[in-house]
């Protein structure tokens, strides 16, 4: 038993060295701090962290494995429920959602879960070899349309239960915004491969570039390619604008395209087919956890970053981590501040961004207090580059190509409940496709869910 009231802290680059590369900020805990970590936690019975959990891992049980130093045992008992525990462990918001229920943070801080986590699948993945499933065969095909969370989650569950698993990916890369969203810095894309890996092992097959609704249609693939059921895990990928005069200048990226062409095409090397911009003064507008992934990716190509919020430092979506990691790094915030318009020169480049302050009114109908405009408080930013990180919208080429398949005003996708069951008999969906941008675990959640409902639904067929 561990009685200190704080976590042990979690072993990191120094700032003004890690936001002058990509890698990883965080460096993991050795085994010895592994274990003194786990030994804080009280292994609660009735394990009210496991109710804060999307994919419910078994919590108390891999901790008590790492506390004895247990490695590999603690590994297979996340597993049962988390077939993504590298990735888990580094991009969850622990802090809202297991950590936020863990009794040791009623009187100091609550047990690093995700800091666990992540330990005990890095020990795995550099000690463990590489097993070939056994599982049996059912005899039954599933296609899984997109590989990001919710779909390699949906995958994972039912090749272990004997179905045969095609996910369909249309970039060339497995991982969705895995590999092209979440920069290498949290998320280095070895970690992403490696887990594909493992579903691979399991039997799962990847077909890359392959755009469900132009290479082929769900109809095709339930009438003519033999599956026998559809989930829907496309995301949402459409980035959304603000609508400004200017933003169609030259040197303005939505968050997606320039993590994209970091991420995936690693356009910042010098020797890159598809170079990026690399902007002297950069701002970017939005608060959540793209808007701090793009800040501190343009910090690492050079620029003098500002990042423009509407409301204040409290109403920030984004990670309190990764907000603290941008100060850190030098990345200045202007909360309490709309964009009016981005300005250019004569060539049509960006040169700066005219902006409004605000103040806090009444709350709108998201809960959050409205930002109201101040009269005669406009002012400028010199800039040269400007990212648009306001949030993202569902792809509707799905909807477009799919007969009888019933979306919402904002293009998401309507399910019955949590099993995912679309308006058509066999097809699925789950994650940002349903429910908009959301976070890595709950879209996990979203299609181990599905994965149970599809289950259910082909076992009674």
């Amino acid at each position: 038993m561990n009685p200190s009231l704080i976590k042990n802290p979690m072993p990191s680059q120094e700032p003004d060295v890690r936001n002058k590369n990509f890698d990883e900020v965080a460096l993991g805990y050795t085994e010895e701090q592994a274990i003194s970590e786990a030994q804080r936690c009280l292994n609660c019975k009735n394990m009210p962290c496991r109710g804060g959990c999307p994919v419910k891992v078994k919590i108390p049980q891999f901790i008590a494995k790492v506390a004895a130093g247990e490695f590999e045992e603690a590994y297979k008992i996340i597993t049962e429920d988390n077939l993504l525990p590298a990735v888990c462990g580094r991009v969850c918001p622990q802090e809202s959602q297991c950590e936020s229920k863990c009794v040791r943070g009623i009187k100091g801080e609550s047990v690093g879960i995700g800091r666990l986590e992540r330990f005990v699948a890095d020990y795995h993945r550099k000690n463990a070899k590489g097993e070939i499933s056994n599982v049996d065969k059912n005899g039954k095909k599933v296609a899984v349309i997109g590989s990001g969370p919710s779909g390699l989650a949906c995958a994972g569950y039912l090749a272990k239960h004997g179905y045969s698993v095609t996910v369909f990916e249309a970039m060339h890369l497995a991982g969705g915004v895995l590999s092209y969203g979440i920069p290498e810095f949290r998320l280095p894309k070895e970690i992403v491969k490696k887990e594909i890996e493992d579903l691979k092992n399991l039997g799962v097959e990847f077909m890359t570039n392959v755009v469900i609704g132009k290479t082929l249609t769900i109809d095709e693939l339930m009438h003519e390619e033999g599956f026998s059921a559809v989930f829907i895990g496309t995301g949402a990928g459409l980035p959304n604008f603000m609508k400004i005069p200017g933003e169609s200048a030259n040197g303005v990226y939505s968050a997606n395209e320039f993590l994209t062409r970091i991420n995936l095409m690693k356009a910042y090397k010098e020797d890159s087919p598809t170079p990026i911009m690399h902007a002297k003064k950069t701002v970017v507008f939005g608060g959540g956890n793209v808007a701090m992934d793009a800040a501190r990716s343009a910090k690492r190509l050079g620029a003098d970053v500002t990042i423009v919020y509407r409301r204040t430092e409290t109403e920030l979506p984004a990670r309190k981590e990764e907000v603290e990691h941008a100060k850190e790094e030098g990345i200045k915030f202007n909360f309490l501040t709309a964009p009016l318009e981005i300005t250019k020169d004569e060539n049509g480049w960006v040169n700066g961004v005219k902006c409004q302050k605000m103040e806090l009114g009444e709350p709108d109908q998201s809960g959050r207090r409205r930002p109201v405009p101040i009269d005669g408080s406009e002012f400028s930013i010199d800039a040269d580059c400007a990212i648009v990180a306001i949030g993202t919208s569902p792809n509707p080429l799905i909807k477009s190509t799919t007969a009888g398949l019933e979306v919402n005003k904002k293009g998401g996708i309507v399910v019955n409940g949590e099993d995912g069951l679309t308006s058509i008999e066999g097809v699925y969906a789950g994650g940002d496709a349903v429910t908009g941008a959301a976070t890595v675990i709950l879209a996990m959640g979203a299609g181990k869910n599905a994965a149970i409902a599809i289950d259910e639904y082909l076992s009674n067929k």
